[in-house]
């Protein structure tokens, strides 16, 4: 699927996939992490800082894990990843695109008010 058209498909089911409190609130605080481990994983490879790039790294994982936790708690669960390339591109694209657009909106504090 070309990144335009998943961008389309992932804002449209995003509302969805986004109703619980914890899930919200694990998302404002986690999708920053994501961004500064890459931020700090790609200074620190271009710098040879290994300690950077793998403190980045370790961000990044970590904040997917989280993520990860928080659809768990939601009703409506997102679709499989259907391999390891849909994976990486439904993953940044949400972190770098989609989370950002979605707080931007102002559809982040519409969903943290409808629950409750």
């Amino acid at each position: 699927m070309p990144p335009t058209e998943l961008l389309r498909w992932q804002w449209n089911g995003y509302p969805r996939n986004h109703q619980t409190r914890f899930n919200l609130l694990l998302h404002i605080v986690v999708v920053p992490v994501f961004l500064a481990g890459n931020v700090a994983a790609v200074a620190g490879a271009v710098r040879l800082s290994w300690p950077l790039a793998l403190a980045g790294v370790a961000a990044t994982v970590f904040s997917i894990a989280m993520q990860g936790r928080g659809h768990k708690a939601e009703a409506n669960a997102p679709e499989p990843f259907t391999g390891a390339g849909n994976a990486l591109a439904r993953i940044f694209l949400e972190q770098w695109v989609t989370f950002p657009r979605f707080v931007l909106s102002g559809g982040w504090l519409r969903a943290l008010r409808s629950a409750g």
